[in-house]
């Protein structure tokens, strides 16, 4: 058997776990669609609110194209087309299919980032309404990825020897990285359940004519083995009592629990996308046997992304005394953590609305969505542009239903600060409406005042180039019989001590002690000799 002239040495690696999130995908539908008034509900006169929102049931990639199915689930308070004119409420689903594009098809396990279901209804006759729904998506995938990262490199047989760090006739360049680590990558749900109690002054309950169950504030953090949960919700109900008299409530209601995390610490950093679903109201009996009781039911479907900050030492380059290494490298995508951040923007604005100036006399709720325009980097942190959507449903002067709605918008612009910022960070931005007023001023005005919670986690993607293969040849001894022993040298700009090394084949500290440079190191122009590692004079 022909025996090799080469050694082959070897790698010792250490596994790190990133979270990798692919290319978010924007898309829109529309969906038109008749629908009759089921018989058990009175004629439609007027709509006075609607609400649609989206239920996804299944995503799967076909060829190019992602497959979402689902139902559109629609709910609408409205006056009645009776003699005597009252509200009423119904609801229904229809199902959809869309089929959205995608240039490169995903890696990973697909999730809805965002979607907005935008609803009009409009009655084509009193039995018959058509629904018009646009709908816009934003899709997106996430993955763990594993990485082996070059530690240290060391010959068959000869690993751990005593003595010098160089007993093995190996030189290795290190450096230490602070990296994020993936810690735990995982979707959970936690169940509240609530009871909201209704004032002395308001009427007992009878039906359920509209109910807003509206997530507020949610301050989360990581503790051992738990992510812990306080948050508040925002519960409004429009009831029509046993004896027909219109009224409604409004509380604040806050909630507190925690979810399993199985080997999280105090210490590690979180992402949270939480999305209410399955919103439940209900009327309940009190002690006195009267229906003053809202039973209170929802679900916070959650995507939880735990990380940890680790030191972990990289070996960046290495070289042999005694032969020559060729080192085939690979580029390792990792992330470090620039900056975890929350900030809160408050937004007033006084509104003019001469076309509701003769008719509202109290507003009795009102409801918000935050529309993100634009993010954009600066020395400073990031600004955030967007739009705040109002709608509050008011008291007017109308005998027969004094109800209605009015729908607005108002901007705003926010700025979370960041210590540290460049074109390739990763900005990943959560949002939510903390505090909503709506407040009447007279003379046709409304003051709105809003606090807006922006939590921002921003990463950047390092590239840590890494030796992954490295083999040791035997020198040319012709070449070497012709190479200096000693050489003089005049350090440049840009010289480093491991570059000179690696050149010459002997160590950096063997350079600075035969120049008497173990005290202050290398600067330019210093002229100095090296000498081979390998001649016998050393």
């Amino acid at each position: 058997m022909e025996q090799k002239d080469y050694e082959t040495l070897t790698c010792e690696t250490q596994e790190f776990r990133g979270y990798s999130q692919g290319k978010t995908i924007v898309d829109q539908f529309y969906v038109d669609q008749d629908y009759n008034v089921p018989d058990a509900k009175s004629d439609v006169q007027r709509v006075i609110l609607n609400e649609g929102t989206l239920r996804i049931e299944e995503q799967k990639i076909v060829d190019n194209y992602i497959r979402i199915t689902g139902k559109i689930q629609f709910r609408m308070l409205y006056v009645t087309d009776d003699s005597e004119k009252r509200l009423s409420s119904l609801e229904g689903r229809f199902p959809f299919e869309e089929l959205v594009y995608a240039e490169k098809v995903p890696e990973g396990s697909l999730f809805i980032k965002s979607s907005q279901t935008e609803l009009t209804v409009t009655v084509i006759h009193s039995r018959k309404l058509g629904i018009k729904a646009l709908v816009e998506l934003q899709v997106c995938s996430e993955q763990q990825k594993e990485e082996h990262l070059t530690s240290d490199i060391y010959r068959e047989g000869r690993r751990g020897e005593e003595g010098s760090e160089y007993a093995d006739g190996l030189c290795r360049k290190k450096r230490q990285e602070t990296l994020l680590k993936m810690h735990t990558m995982k979707r959970d749900t936690y169940r509240i359940k609530e009871e909201v109690q209704i004032g002395g002054t308001k009427e007992n309950i009878g039906t359920l004519l509209w109910t807003e169950v509206t997530p507020g504030k949610l301050d989360t953090r990581i503790g051992e083995e738990v992510l812990l949960l306080q948050g508040e919700m925002l519960v409004f109900c429009f009831y029509e009592s046993p004896d027909g008299r219109l009224d409604w409530i409004e509380q604040t209601v806050a909630y507190e629990g925690k979810i399993p995390c199985y080997g999280a610490k105090d210490s590690m950093y979180h992402q949270l996308y939480p999305v209410f679903t399955d919103v439940a109201v209900e009327s309940r009996m009190d002690e006195e046997g009267e229906v003053r009781i809202l039973g209170v039911e929802a679900t916070l479907d959650m995507r939880l992304i735990v990380y940890e900050e680790v030191e972990m030492d990289v070996l960046e380059d290495a070289y042999a005394l005694d032969g020559e290494c060729e080192i085939k490298y690979k580029d390792c995508p990792c992330e470090k953590l620039l900056m975890q951040n929350h900030t809160k923007c408050k937004v007033t604005e006084k509104l003019t609305l001469p076309e509701i100036k003769e008719d509202i006399l109290q507003i009795c709720h009102s409801t918000g969505r935050v529309e993100v325009e634009s993010t954009q980097i600066t020395e400073k942190g990031i600004e955030v542009e967007g739009v705040l959507h109002i709608q509050f449903l008011y008291i007017k002067s109308d005998d027969e239903i004094p109800f209605d709605v009015w729908q607005g918008m108002v901007p705003f612009t926010a700025f979370l600060e960041s210590n540290e910022t460049n074109d390739r960070m990763q900005v990943d931005l959560t949002w939510c409406i903390e505090q909503l007023n709506v407040g009447l001023l007279g003379n046709a005005e409304v003051e709105v005042k809003a606090v807006l919670a922006f939590h921002g986690f921003l990463k950047e993607e390092v590239k840590i180039r890494c030796p992954q293969e490295m083999i040791c040849l035997p020198f040319d001894a012709e070449k070497l019989e012709k190479q200096p022993g000693i050489v003089g040298y005049i350090v440049k700009e840009g010289d480093t001590l491991w570059d000179l090394a690696k050149r010459y084949g002997t160590t950096g500290e063997r350079i600075l002690e035969m120049n008497d440079c173990e005290k202050n190191g290398l600067k330019s122009g210093d002229k100095i000799l090296i000498f081979k590692e390998s001649l016998s004079i050393l």
